[in-house]
């Protein structure tokens, strides 16, 4: 049996892993995410005054920490607001400043979560961290240690833990990346966890109200200066309020009368400049990223993967090659719609994770 930290965000996943592991007998300890101050029950508050909510709030914290208690674990709370502001909220802000599309959930698992928790694990003498993804971890013939689809297709999020390296999967633990949704949910009822039934949480954490220019504006006010709105040959067809407000793959709230549906197909940060387009504007064959991770394989040259540009886009048949500087060139087999800078690119072999990176 293993001593092994688990990260409780008060939902039903991580609260099931840990009263998983706790019932296969290891010594198990709580630890609990405190990502923002407080502002009274139920809601947390950010630098600027404004509420959060979501996951990680008071009320979450709370529910951690009656559920370890109920399955007889020590909880901890970790105050981790600065790391958060500066790894995650950051980012956020800063790429939708560039123009791109941020993905504040994989920065957050991988950037700040497992880091953080392997280096407290090591305080507590632990040296297992077990989360609530729906992912799995194997050791392969090689003994690489590989990240794996969930065995719930509904709810997997290996696509998020894309640059976890082999040092991190091979402390790393998902009790729950071998059952279903309603598995997991049973597995609470049967264990007695007043969390069976809560709801998902289904926005990003600290913008509840989904409203992410308004967000990004009040960290930023200089990117309310606008800019024009053109068509692919250049023609100015209407103004915006700036770049932040956009992402590619956009149709609603542009603001731009055309006699056919138009999308966003690119955002110049530099001049503020937006284009729009037809839909067949945003078909790509090939796309570069930055920042790979290979898992457990050396950097290939063209090797054929499926490829996830979203979480939840259908992966599509690729080949992928590693370039100089941590970066790798994607080439899909027929186009994809929509491929947004600032969002993850992430190579699959089946159900292994190749690797995957930031696309450029």
């Amino acid at each position: 049996m293993m001593r092994i930290v688990v990260a409780m965000s008060g939902g039903v996943d991580s609260s099931v892993a840990a009263a998983l592991l706790a019932e296969q007998g290891h010594d198990v300890i709580g630890l609990s995410m405190q990502l923002y101050p407080s502002a009274g029950a139920g809601q947390v508050a950010s630098d600027d005054g404004q509420a959060f909510g979501g996951c990680c709030t008071l009320d979450d914290l709370h529910d951690a920490r009656r559920v370890a208690a109920a399955i007889g674990i020590p909880h901890y709370i970790l105050n981790f607001e600065r790391r958060f502001q500066d790894t995650v909220v950051s980012n956020f802000v800063r790429e939708y400043a560039s123009g791109r599309t941020p993905l504040p959930c994989a920065h957050c698992n991988s950037d700040l979560k497992f880091s953080m928790l392997l280096e407290r694990a090591r305080g507590f003498g632990a040296e297992h961290v077990a989360t609530g993804h729906y992912a799995r971890v194997e050791q392969d013939g090689f003994g690489r240690w590989t990240l794996k689809r969930s065995a719930d297709p509904q709810k997997d999020q290996s696509y998020f833990l894309f640059s976890l390296t082999q040092e991190q999967l091979a402390r790393a633990e998902f009790p729950v990346g071998r059952l279903s949704k309603p598995d997991v949910r049973a597995q609470a009822r049967r264990l007695g966890l007043t969390v069976a039934d809560k709801p998902d949480s289904q926005e990003i954490c600290f913008v509840p109200d989904g409203d992410y220019a308004s967000f990004v504006a009040r960290r930023e006010p200089d990117l309310d200066r606008g800019g024009a709105i053109v068509d692919e040959q250049g023609r100015v067809v209407g103004r915006h309020g700036g770049v932040h407000r956009f992402t590619v793959g956009q149709r609603k709230g542009l603001g731009v009368s055309a006699p056919a549906p138009v999308y966003v197909v690119k955002i110049d940060a530099a001049s503020g400049q937006v284009t729009v387009g037809p839909r067949s504007s945003l078909e790509r064959t090939a796309l570069t990223a930055s920042g790979v991770n290979w898992i457990a394989v050396e950097p290939p040259s063209w090797l054929p993967v499926s490829a996830q540009i979203r979480h939840r886009h259908h992966p599509a048949p690729a080949r992928v090659r590693a370039l100089d500087s941590g970066r790798a060139e994607l080439v899909f087999d027929e186009p994809q719609s929509a491929i947004t800078p600032g969002q993850a690119v992430v190579f699959y072999d089946g159900d292994v994770v190749v690797g995957g990176g930031w696309i450029d």
